[in-house]
């Protein structure tokens, strides 16, 4: 029997093909039963694709597994973005430069503590030990823009970052720390901030945050997230592929300086948290 890593990944797969041969099913019989590609379910099954819930719940239900098979599912993904993740966190920490997009809310290492801490209390399965974990994590991250050797930094903050603040108790005063500390981190020399805003219209990097790195030795990489997913990038023609995107972006966004009056502006508006309805 072939070995597994003793993961989530490992036990999914591991009951798959114990189910799979118990039945004395071929990928391809399998897949007729479920209605799913065969060359699919062997990747599955080998732990170098996942499907989607809907697979995995029509396999449950084929197998008779109850909910198992998808809680594993779940439990793989969880363990698998936290895997790429952490193989993020430890390219910025060595990066010479950053370039980033985020539409939606702030980037990490441009939040305020009390952004930080409102923006995590919103996800529901977050107790209160993770959220101050993260908000400490990520204002030592923010040393990066400020320390001996500070990352050259670009980001690219589409309009509605700055709209969507906060709207529990306090969240004038968030807003408003939110949008100084914007102004500060903006004029320092390693930095660069371009707005990018809603009449800059559709673009091809709308459906994630991208963040572009380059190592001191010359690498290049590219990392997309959103909530629930993430890909670190390393193939040099999708990374290539990506700086495309990205420096096209840029054709559309305020100047640094343009945005930097632009943020002074929303720091000034009490009223301005809310995109113009016109």
């Amino acid at each position: 029997m072939t070995s597994r890593a003793p993961s989530a990944l490992g036990f999914l797969t591991l009951k798959l093909e114990e189910l799979r041969k118990e039945r004395g099913l071929s990928f391809e019989a399998l897949g007729k039963q479920i209605g799913y590609d065969r060359a699919d379910l062997h990747k599955l099954e080998k732990g170098t694709k996942l499907c989607s819930t809907y697979v995995i719940g029509k396999l449950d239900g084929f197998y008779g597994t109850g909910d198992m098979l998808s809680m594993l599912y779940e439990l793989a993904k969880k363990e698998g973005l936290l895997d790429t993740y952490n193989a993020y966190r430890r390219l910025e920490g060595s990066a010479a430069v950053l370039h980033q997009y985020a539409m939606g809310s702030m980037p990490g290492l441009l939040q305020t503590e009390a952004y930080t801490r409102t923006l995590l209390r919103t996800a529901p399965a977050w107790d209160e030990r993770e959220v101050e974990a993260t908000v400490a994590d990520r204002s030592n991250r923010q040393q990066r823009l400020t320390g001996p050797e500070p990352v050259h930094y670009r980001a690219i903050l589409d309009e509605s970052c700055l709209r969507r603040m906060p709207a529990a108790d306090g969240s004038e005063e968030i807003r408003a720390g939110q949008l100084a500390r914007l102004v500060e981190v903006a004029q320092l020399p390693n930095v660069a901030i371009e707005v990018l805003p809603y009449a800059a219209g559709l673009h091809n990097l709308m459906d994630s945050n991208l963040i572009l790195l380059w190592q001191p030795a010359g690498q290049h990489h590219a990392y997309q997230e959103s909530s629930h997913s993430a890909r670190l990038v390393e193939e040099a023609k999708a990374v290539a592929e990506l700086r495309l995107s990205y420096d096209a972006l840029r054709n559309a966004t305020l100047r640094p300086g343009e945005s930097l009056e632009f943020l002074r502006q929303m720091e000034a508006c009490t009223t301005c948290s809310s995109p113009d309805p016109t």
